[in-house]
């Protein structure tokens, strides 16, 4: 259905004609994501700020078993630490990548409603990202790597 006119695509050829005659199809859709900027943007002024400070590292773990386990990790944890905020609170999240890590780090926040790519994306090493975002959707989210691009 389109614009309350509806039509049967496969038994009616004109389909495609009908869809031109409106004028086109406009696919609209909610903003699916937050929008992302400099942490000291005038829309976070007079919040409480929580800072998030990450590293990403790869550690060896023993499994307990035969042998080891090599991890990419936050702050050599897994799972990562634990970020507790109250709804409406900004979330000044920092990731660094210390020198001499073999491969790029991200963060994925899902409660962020940020998308990682291209508002965050791999962080180097010897480099840091900081984002910020308001805690604006209750619940229990996750967060993971997403370093690669």
């Amino acid at each position: 259905q389109l614009n309350a006119t509806a039509f049967d695509v496969k038994s009616d050829v004109s389909a495609l004609q009908k869809i031109r005659d409106m004028g086109g199809l406009e696919l609209v859709m909610p903003g699916a994501f937050a929008a992302t900027g400099d942490c000291d943007a005038a829309e976070f002024a007079g919040r409480t700020v929580v800072e998030f400070n990450l590293t990403g590292e790869s550690i060896t773990l023993p499994t307990g078993l035969a042998g080891d386990y090599n991890a990419m990790t936050f702050s050599e944890q897994i799972p990562g630490p634990t970020l507790r905020v109250t709804q409406g609170d900004v979330v000044k999240m920092t990731l660094t990548v210390p020198d001499g890590e073999a491969t790029p780090h991200g963060n994925d926040m899902h409660a962020s409603q940020v998308t990682a790519v291209p508002a965050f994306g791999a962080v180097q090493p010897g480099t840091s990202k900081t984002y910020c975002y308001i805690a604006e959707v209750p619940g229990v989210y996750k967060y993971h790597c997403s370093g690669v691009n």
